[in-house]
Parts: C-alpha cells; structure tokens; sequence
C-alpha cells in the first residue's frame, strides 16, 4: 500500500503546491499507465473532495473511460461531443462554470455542475484527457488550470 497522502488545507494554490510533489512521488519510477492514472485521479480527489476525478483516453476516433474517483460515468465520447470531447478536438483546457450553460453538454451524471478538462498532449497529439466535476458552480478557475496542466505533464504517457 502506498504512503498515505498528507491532505493539506490553505488556499488553493497552497494545496496544489503540496499535492504536486505528492504526486511526483507516486508516479516516479513507475511504468504502468492504468497504474499512474489511477493514483493521480485519487490524490486529487482526496485533495479537493470533488464531486468526480478520472481520465479519457483517445482510442481511435473515441474517448474511453480511463482510471476516475466518483460514480460511475460515460464509457465513451466522440471527438467533438460534450466538454471533453472538444477539449480534444481544440487541444486545449476548457473551464466550464455551469455545465448546463454548456453547449451539447454530455450530462453523465445530473449532479456535476461545473467541470474542467484538460488535454495530455505529447508530441502536438492529445493522448486524452484529465475530466473533473464539481457538484457546486463555478468551482474552477485559472489556478486549477494552471496546476492541473502541470500535473498532466507530469504523467509518462509512454
């Protein structure tokens, strides 16, 4: 079983700055994907108690359901469709205050209500991408784009 995380409170910035090398840690050393996915998607969500944490993998012309913490969700989204769909398509992060206001919003689950997502681009290519909901609106902002995208770069996509 790994070390137990150390959950810091403070600002925002002050928990992302504790959690990162955390998660420097856990991911260090370790080859395996699902392994990495798995352990990162849990550090955040011990971390900030959202409602959902997880990843999408690009597998042909879908994004399929990856390593997550939280209810069950969408198995797979087309290139295009719903908030993490066009995270991919434009191969940027997407910060979406009220997903409702979103448009062609996938609604896996009726509680999430704000959401961001982040793509893993390696080599001009997204990989997939890191998804999270919030049960509350507009919960993200530039500071959880900013280490959110810092963790994904962390992440060996090997």
């Amino acid at each position: 079983m790994a070390e137990d995380l150390h959950i810091s409170s403070g600002s925002k910035e002050e928990q992302y700055r504790d959690l990162i090398p955390q998660i420097k840690g856990l991911i260090e050393g370790e080859p395996d994907l699902v392994a990495n996915l798995a352990n990162v998607a849990a550090a955040l969500k011990e971390q900030f108690g959202w409602f959902w944490v997880g990843f999408y993998l690009v597998k042909g012309e879908e994004l399929v359901l990856g390593p997550f913490q939280g209810p069950v969700a969408c198995t797979r989204i087309r290139k295009g469709r719903g908030v993490c769909g066009s995270s991919w398509a434009e191969a940027r992060t997407l910060i979406v205050p009220d997903v409702e206001a979103f448009p062609g919003h996938i609604a896996c689950s009726s509680l999430s209500r704000s959401e961001i997502v982040v793509p893993i681009i390696r080599n001009n290519t997204v990989l997939g991408v890191l998804d999270v909901d919030s049960s509350a609106l507009d919960t993200y902002d530039e500071t959880d784009r900013r280490f959110l995208e810092e963790i994904v770069s962390l992440i060996p996509m090997s």
